[in-house]
């Protein structure tokens, strides 16, 4: 099959729940050629992707690092090595900040920083070329938020942008080796996380005059990003591109123009 990652392999991490963003980036490497395996914590979702796609599959507790290691050796078994590796995961906790407890944060910190971190790792001890890899591509979905404000949102945009900064500590360390490593930062993104948030009248409608291209994005835009950056077009590491419609040259809305666009909405 011919395609820009033609020949390559390809480990996505957050894959498990139906039409998000893991899976559309899987669907979307696998007519660019790649062979895919898609991991998360529901084993069930992931083998149903992968009977319907004809995708490998493994499940993976993202925030137990045995987990994440079994993850890595089975992936660079069953793969014959792994050239691409995607962390998707997010969870997208809104909370005041001053109402946001201890645990929530470390559920968050759990989730958004230090699983990332050690899959990076385990990652890296398959890839590097030292330890008998090909190099490669390390791709962490990042937002839009770990640049610009969002109110009641501060545990997931400090979290992100913590992972951004260790993606930028990757780049510099590991292209000795062959790899390169780069985020990605969405806005506001029609996925099955934000399925909620969608149906109260007027809410996505209130962040389109923040687009300067004048639409919120897709998980497709997104997967076309990541494209880029696992093909051997890329010279590009260390980097978190905004890929957002130009998001990040304005502002989200505040509080108080959400709240005034649903109340136009639902009256």
């Amino acid at each position: 099959m011919t395609g820009r990652l033609a020949g390559k392999t390809a480990l996505i991490m957050g894959a498990s729940s139906p039409g998000n963003m893991g899976q559309v980036i899987a669907r979307r490497f696998q007519a660019e050629g790649a062979t895919v395996l898609v991991s998360g914590r529901k084993a069930d979702v992931l083998e149903a992707f992968a009977a319907e796609t004809g995708s490998l599959w493994a499940a993976c507790d993202l925030t137990d690092e045995a987990s994440v290691a079994a993850l890595a050796d089975t992936a660079a078994t069953a793969l014959g090595g792994i050239d691409i590796a995607i962390n998707a995961t997010g969870w997208g906790l809104l909370q005041p900040f001053l109402d946001t407890s201890r645990a929530d944060l470390e559920a968050m910190v759990a989730l958004q920083f230090i699983g990332p971190y050690q899959f990076f790792q385990a990652m890296i001890r398959k890839m590097a070329r030292s330890a008998g890899g090909r190099g490669g591509s390390i791709i962490t979905i990042s937002s839009a938020t770990a640049t610009i404000m969002l109110n009641d949102h501060a545990a997931y945009m400090g979290t992100k942008a913590g992972t951004d900064h260790v993606i930028r500590c990757i780049a510099h360390e590991f292209g000795v080796e062959g790899i390169r490593a780069n985020s990605i930062s969405p806005g506001l993104t029609d996925t099955p996380m934000n399925e909620e948030a969608k149906k109260v009248p007027g809410l996505f409608e209130s962040f389109r005059a923040s687009y300067p291209l004048g639409r919120w994005g897709t998980s497709d835009d997104i997967a076309a990003a990541a494209v880029f950056l696992a093909s051997d077009e890329c010279f590009m590491t260390g980097e978190n591109l905004q890929v957002n419609g130009g998001l990040t040259l304005r502002r989200n809305p505040t509080r108080e123009e959400m709240a005034a666009a649903i109340g136009a909405a639902s009256g």
